[in-house]
């Protein structure tokens, strides 16, 4: 039976007993086989895909050749420390915490942050948070402009269409925040000669939800084929923390709280992950609208945005280009 006849509720369900035992067997080969390493670092972060991938490196390679690292920075939200701490030590590994705001104020981050802004809103100083924040695609074809949104002290909020040279701005300085963590987590796998782990999940990998040489470079990638939901399956089964299990997805990126769904994707996880296997798996938009609450005319919105998004982080996926010829391994 063809994907379209089978397409439900439950399509991404998964035994996750025999899910776990399969990356787990990857996770050996690849880390120890083909890498030649002795080990893994992985950055906890307090969220599902982290504490997954922390309690899978855990179970395949032994707490011992598992290394966690916790990186808040003063735009962390008391969760993101607190539950990172709390899965650090509910997998019984060896961990270091190391504050990032210093190395993120001498490269200008958050300077560079705030000037991006005041090109929009030329009243945002000290005291103001902010994010950035796309409209939803379900009502309208027009093309997405994202927004910023800046809170003043006194709880005022201003919302301001983005120009192209702010969004950019605002985009290149927050990235400082992947990048200077990857470099990190890199300096404790060369210390330690283990790799590095990614965390992104299929949503995240497909649709290119992550950092160009930050969040996104990692020398493996355990939950990149898995769907959101699935990993919430693993974490379950894993026994990941019930309160990190209970916490709704967030960058944790931008100074002001924010979902990733009004920063990124165009539904919350559980239907996303959906439309997105549809989409995959050329399930037409009338058989997914009444399985995931949309109408036809919203499904079809909803791939093209994904169409939109993979075509837009194409640049993301490309590894370095050389020419013809070169050296390969």
């Amino acid at each position: 039976m063809g994907a379209q006849a089978e397409f439900s509720i439950d399509i991404l369900k998964l035994d996750p007993s025999r899910e776990t035992e399969r990356i787990c067997a990857w996770l050996r080969t690849s880390v120890g086989e083909r890498l030649r390493r002795r080990g893994a670092v992985v950055a906890l972060s307090g969220g599902v895909d982290s504490s997954v991938v922390g309690a899978l490196c855990t179970r395949a390679l032994g707490k011992n050749r598992v290394f966690g690292l916790l990186m808040p920075e003063g735009e962390s939200s008391d969760d993101t420390r607190r539950l990172s701490r709390e899965v650090a030590l509910h997998l019984g590994i060896e961990s270091s915490e190391v504050e990032i705001s210093p190395l993120l104020e001498a490269a200008g981050c958050y300077q560079k942050r705030d000037d991006a802004v005041r090109r929009v809103v030329p009243s945002y100083g000290p005291g103001w948070t902010c994010k950035i924040v796309l409209p939803g695609v379900l009502a309208s074809d027009r093309l997405p402009i994202f927004s910023v949104v800046a809170i003043s002290p006194e709880g005022q909020e201003t919302r301001v269409r983005l120009t192209l040279e702010a969004y950019l701005g605002i985009v290149a300085s927050t990235n400082f925040k992947q990048r200077c963590r990857k470099m990190l987590e890199y300096y404790h796998a060369d210390r330690l000669q283990y790799a590095v782990t990614g965390t992104p999940n299929r949503l995240e990998y497909d649709l290119g939800f992550f950092v160009k040489n930050g969040d996104g470079a990692a020398d493996v990638k355990p939950i990149a084929h898995l769907y959101k939901s699935q990993v919430y399956q693993l974490a379950e089964y894993l026994g990941v923390p019930d309160e990190v299990r209970r916490r709704p997805p967030t960058t944790d990126t931008y100074s002001a709280p924010q979902s990733q769904d009004e920063f990124y994707f165009a539904l919350p996880h559980r239907e996303m992950d959906l439309c997105l296997y549809a989409r995959n798996n050329g399930v037409q938009a009338d058989q997914v609208a009444p399985v995931v609450g949309l109408t036809p005319e919203q499904v079809e919105r909803v791939y093209r945005d994904i169409d939109g998004k993979r075509e837009a982080s194409r640049y993301l996926h490309t590894p370095a280009l050389v020419l013809e010829g070169s050296a390969e391994r």
